[in-house]
């Protein structure tokens, strides 16, 4: 018997059990549609995560720190020694840890070394407070804009490097320092308060006294010990979706001018001059040799690096985690769901018994009748995988217009490839045919006679 004749028999077979064949489909659709929208949400998560990546960090960059706990986000195990030279101690996970920083010593010692065409320190700085004449004091960060970065304007002209005395002022503080609108920011100035820290052990204990019971004394001090620079607003950021996260407050400046308000709210104190990392742009460093070489360079020295391309894996591998777990339920349902098609496979050849004697006794062979109900295994497969994906298409088409605007992103989170999809549901067929496999073995070895006698 021909292929095709084969094939037109099964679809008229299952057409003449229509609710049978489509619950069995519907059990195999449940899996489909978890597996097909597992991986869309993934793929969505890698292409958001690349998009990250891709508009705040320079490829060609090492983040590099003089601490292994910071490049390789690992905590120490054991108690570590006072070190006074260290500088600030930094609270992990509720545990206080010292961590090395670098120093002016080590920029230069990593400056000197012939692949490196650049270093920019990394500085995020807590300043005392923010406000321009006229309103309210607000807290805030001040750091330093890289180059690689490319934040969405409301209004103004985004400048890389941003020039000095000149800042870009993020869309949220437009309403609190009484801006009507971020074309009215372009221009203004905002006043940026650093506090410079005192050695309270150096104050008499008659001072002392005072600031504990006066707050007006402390504030007053607070106040001798700062000082007010004026920025000029030259560009207001929107609010951003694919910003680095936590920075979406934050306030970019020239990195001379963070640098310069850095020293002083450090001065005098042992995080003078000292970074927790600093970003060091590699020649040729777009070339992944190249950029390892530097990284085994820079081990050398002491330091430890991270590369874009390692962050990028290591956010891509926590993804891949969350996308196992979700698509281990999608599998079991596919799983349950060939139980469902073989009990209707056994089903379909005690009901067919006297027809397929029949056929038989037509000169059928035993492997057209094994290959007849592989093939409506292999239908019922088809039009599961079918269903499910389809369903998560069409969830994607109403679900991805309402996910971008509720988190203001320029694209879709649920990205199906055709491949992808293509693929799972030749996956399904092949496990239909799979499942279908021991009832077209019992048809293609029931006797002829035996057959025809069965009422």
């Amino acid at each position: 018997m021909h292929i095709t004749d084969i094939i037109r028999r099964s679809s008229r077979s299952l057409k003449s059990a229509k609710a049978r064949t489509l619950l069995t489909a519907l059990a195999i659709a449940v899996g489909t549609f978890a597996l097909s929208l597992t991986l869309a949400a993934s793929n969505g998560a890698q292409s958001f995560v690349d998009t990250i990546i891709s508009e705040n960090f320079d490829p060609a960059e090492l983040i590099v720190a003089a601490d292994e706990s910071i490049a390789s986000n690992a905590s120490p195990s054991e108690p570590q020694e006072y070190d006074p030279s260290f500088g600030t101690s930094t609270s992990n996970a509720g545990a206080t840890i010292q961590v090395k920083r670098i120093t002016d010593d080590d920029i230069a010692k990593i400056s000197a070394l012939e692949s490196v065409e650049s270093v920019r320190e990394g500085i995020q700085l807590n300043v005392q407070y923010i406000t321009r004449e006229g309103q309210k004091r607000y807290v805030g960060t001040v750091a330093g804009f890289s180059p690689a970065q490319n934040p969405e304007t409301l209004a103004g002209e985004l400048v890389k490097p941003p020039k000095n005395q000149t800042v870009l002022l993020p869309e949220a503080y437009l309403g609190p320092l009484g801006f009507e609108s971020a074309e009215a920011a372009i221009g203004q100035k905002i006043t940026i308060a650093v506090r410079k820290p005192f050695n309270v052990a150096a104050l008499s204990p008659e001072v002392i006294a005072q600031l504990q019971t006066d707050p007006d004394a402390a504030a007053a001090l607070a106040e001798t010990n700062s000082i007010t620079e004026e920025f000029t607003i030259a560009a207001v950021l929107k609010k951003p979706t694919t910003a680095q996260p936590g920075t979406e407050l934050y306030l970019f400046v020239n990195n001379n001018d963070a640098r310069r308000l850095y020293d002083f709210s450090t001065e005098g104190t042992p995080d003078f001059g000292k970074f927790l990392t600093v970003f060091v742009k590699i020649k040729n460093g777009n070339d992944s040799t190249v950029l390892i070489a530097s990284q085994d360079e820079l081990k050398t020295l002491g330091f430890y690096s991270v590369s874009v391309e390692e962050t990028q894996a290591f956010l891509n591998q926590a993804i891949g985690i969350l996308q196992a777990v979700v698509a281990t339920f999608g599998a079991i349902a596919v799983v349950a769901s060939i139980f469902g098609i073989i009990n209707t496979m056994y089903i379909s050849v005690l009901q067919r018994t006297r027809e397929i004697g029949l056929m038989k006794a037509l000169g059928m062979r035993k492997r057209d009748i094994g290959r007849l109900f592989r093939i409506e295994a292999a239908w019922i497969g088809l039009l599961g995988g079918i269903i499910g994906t389809g369903l998560s298409l069409l969830v994607g088409l109403f679900a991805n217009p309402f996910i971008s605007k509720s988190i203001d992103f320029d694209g879709d989170l649920l990205i199906f490839e055709p491949l992808q999809v293509g693929g799972l549901i030749v996956l399904l067929i092949l496990v239909s045919i799979l499942a279908g496999w021991l009832p077209s073995r019992k048809a293609a070895r029931l006797d002829p006679i035996e057959a025809l006698r069965t009422e």
